[in-house]
């Protein structure tokens, strides 16, 4: 499979190249310069988890890696279920959380980490991953990493901006992983990321790459979960399934919308953000115009300037979709923590994320169509938040539990380029 720049489209690159480099020139994102159509999606969906991922994920990444070698990759990676729960009738809730760092994240994070192993085999080189992230994406990427050899690992986050049991997560494990609280916002960590990647001899001097959703490799993993859902519902519920993302820097609704593009039948997704709500508002005007980050209860989602955006762009414009079939809509923390009150009298325990999307995804149902609303994250996660909300004391998992009562481990830093310059210079030794 070839990928090219969306940016700067004469630059085509391999998938190995594509997930060794992460992003391309100026900036710009890779996208597949082809897109493989399943037609016999039902004998798709029949098949089981692991089975179905590795026929999806070969059938994109072409022959560049065996299908055993995907299967492989894809075995090692999903070795957690994606299942459906039912909320109330029509409506489904898509748990993304049974993963060793307990988010959605964990898809993506192990299938990078297994590729990124497999593309790099025998070349001895040293890679640095520099990752942003609001939440969860850090814990996902620093476990999928943990102990590899040759692979240095930077995380920023915007320091006092992440749950509590977020942090403690990731930022306990030292080793290859190496943390670093940003004093400014998620935008400003993604920032700093593009401006490491944007130094050619930096880049090349510690083999930078990174783990953001800006990785295709990340994006790919994610594509499978949404066929995963698809296959544990009846056929007729799928043929008028609308789904409903809690979306941040956009790299989920952008794997949903490429399952779409290779077949999966989905009506149509609905764009649910928090008051960081650059693109609903671009969606409603045709104006893009973000605005200074705010901080919410839905931090993971707490971002102004979404990365994958030109992917989702780039797509429509492809497949001839107008933007304005994108349902959208934005929450407030007021209403989110309403819908976690709704949601936990109708019996489903959630987190302010799954209850953004829970909302708009309600607000928008329409009579004869099947709702789906994906969980991001075990409400653990935002342990203070659920409880303040429910008033109770919701139990701690045992991977919550187990490093919440460790040391943070992580240095704090301006949100200086020259200053993290000297980080990732040092950690490559």
């Amino acid at each position: 499979m070839k990928l090219y720049n969306i940016k700067e489209n004469e630059e085509q690159v391999s998938f190995g190249q594509a997930v060794r480099q992460g992003l391309g020139r100026n900036q710009g994102l890779f996208f597949p310069s082809e897109l493989p159509k399943f037609d016999d999606i039902e004998s798709l969906l029949a098949e089981d988890f692991i089975s179905r991922s590795s026929k999806i994920l070969s059938a994109l990444i072409g022959d560049e890696l065996s299908s055993d070698q995907v299967n492989q990759l894809v075995s090692e990676a999903f070795q957690f279920p994606a299942p459906i729960k039912t909320v109330k009738d029509g409506v489904y809730a898509l748990e993304l959380f049974h993963g060793p760092t307990l988010a959605f994240k964990d898809f993506g994070g192990r299938f990078m980490a297994q590729s990124l192993a497999a593309v790099t085999a025998d070349k001895g080189q040293k890679i640095t991953i520099l990752t942003a992230t609001s939440g969860d994406t850090g814990a996902a990427v620093a476990h999928a990493f943990y102990g590899m050899e040759n692979i240095n690992v930077v995380i920023l986050y915007p320091k006092g901006k992440i749950s509590p049991l977020q942090e403690k997560l990731f930022c306990t494990l030292g080793g290859n992983i190496h943390t670093v609280a940003i004093d400014g916002d998620f935008d400003a960590c993604q920032s700093l990321v593009k401006q490491a990647f944007d130094d050619q001899a930096l880049r090349e001097d510690i083999g930078l790459n990174s783990a953001n959703s800006i990785n295709i490799s990340r994006l790919m993993a994610q594509i499978c979960y949404y066929f995963e859902a698809a296959a544990q519902m009846s056929k007729a519920e799928r043929d008028n399934l609308v789904i409903s993302v809690p979306s941040g820097n956009f790299g989920n609704l952008t794997a949903g919308l490429l399952a779409k593009a290779l077949g999966l039948p989905i009506k149509r997704f609905i764009a649910a953000t928090n008051a960081n709500d650059t693109v609903p508002r671009y969606l409603e005007t045709g104006k893009w115009d973000p605005k200074p980050t705010i901080a919410t209860t839905s931090n993971a989602m707490d971002v102004s300037q979404p990365n994958n955006w030109p992917r989702i762009e780039e797509l429509c414009r492809i497949k001839g979709w107008g933007l304005d079939t994108l349902g959208k809509g934005m929450v407030t923390d007021e209403q989110s923590a309403e819908s976690v009150v709704e949601l936990n009298e109708l019996g489903y325990l959630c987190e302010p994320h799954g209850a953004i999307a829970y909302r708009v995804l309600t607000q928008q149902l329409q009579e004869g169509e099947t709702g789906l609303f994906l969980c991001t994250a075990h409400p653990a996660k935002f342990k203070e938040v659920v409880d303040e909300i429910l008033d109770t004391d919701i139990d701690v998992p045992g991977p919550l539990a187990k490093h919440g009562a460790m040391e943070l481990l992580s240095e704090d830093l301006a949100a200086d380029f020259d200053l993290l310059k000297d980080v990732l210079r040092r950690v490559q030794g």
